[in-house]
C-alpha cells in the first residue's frame, strides 16, 4: 500500500493538463453494452475506477482494447465492443469495489431484457439508496425483483416501453440508469426532476452520437425518444471540473498561480464563485481557467446542492483551503449525512474545525504543520493533500488507494507545479 508524503511551503506555479471527467468516464463506459458496434472513448483518465469498470465490462462478454499512448501523456483511449452480450449478471465481488457499478442495470435491461446485478452495500460518506433507480425501470414497463443481496430486472415481452419517470430527488445515478434504459425503449419517455449535472449532459452527448434522440439535457426535463438499436461512436470524455477545482484550492492555499488546461468555466461556476468569494483571482483564459492568490483567504459560507448548486465531492477540498483563512468559515453538508470524517484529520495538522450535524464551522489558523494522516475516502483524501502543500514540515498521507480513484498520476501534476510529493511505498 502507497502512502504519500508532502514537503509543505511550496508555491504552486505552472501549468497542468485537467484530465477526463471520473463520474462522466464511469456512465459513458457501459454506454457500449447498448450497441454491437464498437465504442471508442477519448481522454479516458487512467483511475483505478476506470480500471475496475474495465473488469466488470468483461464480465458481460465486452471486448476491450487501449491504444498506444506516448511516455508523460494523460489520458487514454479505449474501444469497448459488445458484439454479443455473454452475461447479464454483474457479480457481489465486482460491484462491492465501486457502487457505480449500479449503472450496468438501465444499459443490460434495455439491449438483454434482464438485468441481475449485486446490491452496492454501504458507503463511507453516507446512505445511498438506489430506490429510485428501480422505480424508474418499473415506469418503463420492467419487473423488479430484490432477493439475495441481487436486483433482478425484467423487461416484459417486446422490450422496455416508453413512460413517465418522476424522480423524488434529482438523482444523478438515477438519471443516467434511466436515460440509457429509455434510449432503447419502444416510444418516448419523460423524466422529471432529473439531475441537471454535467456529466449528465455528456451522456446525453454520448446517446445522442450514437443515434437517440433527446432533448432537455441541463435542464430538469429531459425527453428521450428511444430507437430500436443505437450504433458505435467515438466520443471524447468531458474534462473533470473537480479535479480542476481541487487544483484551484491547492494554488490558492499556497499563494500561488496556476492555469488549468482543458477545465471548462460553465461546467463549475459555484465552485468558481465561492473561490472568488474567498478572495482568489479567477479569469477565464483560452484554453482553461487561471487562478491565482496572493492576498489572504476570506471566511465564506457555502452549503452543497445539486448542480448548478456548490458540488458535495468539492466539500472536503474548499474546507482545506478555508482552514488558512481569516475569520470564521461555515460549511453545510446537504447530500451526504456523513461527509465530514476528513475533520478529525485536518485538525490533527492544526486546523480548527468544529461540526454540529450536517454543519462544520471552520475557524481561520495562521498555520498548519505537517502530520501523518489517514485518508478516509476520495474528496477526503484531496483535501489532506492540499492541507499538506501549505503545511509546515512533512506530511505523510496513507490509504493512497483512495486517490488513486479518482486523481490521475496526482504526484506528477504537483511535480509539473514545484510542489514537493512522492509517493513511496509503506512496505
Amino acid at each position: 500500500m502507497d502512502k504519500i508524503i508532502i514537503e509543505g511551503g511550496k508555491r504552486l506555479s505552472g501549468t497542468i493538463p485537467i484530465s477526463g471527467a471520473k463520474n462522466a468516464a464511469l456512465t459513458l463506459l457501459p454506454c457500449a453494452l447498448l450497441t454491437d458496434e464498437p465504442l471508442t472513448l477519448r481522454n479516458l483518465p487512467r483511475l483505478a475506477d476506470i480500471d475496475s469498470f474495465q473488469h466488470l465490462m468483461t464480465q458481460f462478454g465486452v471486448s476491450t482494447s487501449i491504444a498506444g499512448t506516448r511516455p508523460g501523456d494523460f489520458g487514454r483511449v479505449m474501444t469497448l465492443e459488445a458484439t454479443r452480450l455473454t452475461s447479464t449478471t454483474a457479480p457481489y465481488d465486482l460491484v462491492r469495489k465501486m457502487r457505480a457499478s449500479i449503472v450496468v442495470l438501465g444499459p443490460l435491461l434495455a439491449r438483454a431484457g434482464e438485468a441481475i446485478v449485486s446490491l452496492p452495500g454501504g458507503c463511507a460518506i453516507g446512505n445511498r439508496p438506489i430506490d429510485f433507480h428501480l422505480k424508474a425501470f418499473e415506469a418503463l414497463g420492467a419487473t423488479i425483483e430484490v432477493a439475495n443481496g441481487y436486483v433482478r430486472a425484467i423487461a416484459p415481452d417486446g422490450g422496455l416501453k416508453g413512460g413517465k419517470i418522476t424522480l423524488p430527488f434529482p438523482s444523478v445515478g438515477a438519471t443516467e440508469n434511466a436515460l440509457m434504459a429509455a434510449s432503447l425503449a419502444q416510444g418516448d419517455t419523460v423524466i422529471e426532476n432529473a439531475a441537471r449535472e454535467p456529466e449528465i449532459v455528456d451522456l446525453c452527448g454520448l446517446l445522442c452520437a450514437m443515434g437517440c434522440e433527446i432533448s432537455g439535457q441541463g435542464t430538469s426535463r429531459i425527453l428521450v425518444h428511444g430507437q430500436n438499436r443505437l450504433h458505435g461512436a467515438t466520443y471524447k470524455v468531458m474534462p473533470d471540473r473537480i479535479e480542476a477545482g481541487s487544483f484551484a484550492c491547492a494554488a490558492a492555499i499556497t499563494g500561488g498561480e496556476v492555469t488549468l488546461q482543458g477545465a471548462a468555466s460553465g461546467d463549475m461556476e459555484a465552485t468558481l464563485q465561492a473561490l472568488r468569494d474567498a478572495g482568489v483571482a479567477v479569469e477565464e483564459v483560452k484554453g482553461g481557467i487561471h487562478v491565482a492568490a496572493d492576498g489572504p483567504i476570506r471566511e465564506v459560507t457555502v452549503s452543497t446542492a445539486p448542480y448548478p448548486g456548490f458540488p458535495t465531492d468539492m466539500q472536503a477540498q474548499l474546507m482545506a483551503l478555508l482552514c488558512k483563512g481569516v475569520g470564521t468559515s461555515v460549511l453545510t453538508e446537504t447530500i451526504f449525512e456523513n461527509r465530514y470524517m476528513h475533520v478529525p484529520e485536518l485538525n490533527r495538522m492544526g486546523a480548527n474545525i468544529e461540526t454540529s450535524g450536517r454543519t462544520a464551522i471552520v475557524h481561520g489558523v495562521e498555520k498548519l504543520t505537517g502530520a501523518e494522516v489517514m485518508a478516509t475516502d476520495l474528496r477526503a483524501s484531496m483535501s489532506l493533500v492540499i492541507a499538506g502543500l501549505a503545511a509546515e514540515g512533512e506530511t505523510q498521507v496513507h490509504r493512497l488507494y483512495h486517490l488513486d480513484r479518482g486523481y490521475e498520476r496526482l504526484e506528477e501534476k504537483f511535480a509539473l507545479l514545484g510542489a514537493q510529493v512522492e509517493r513511496v511505498g509503506e512496505g
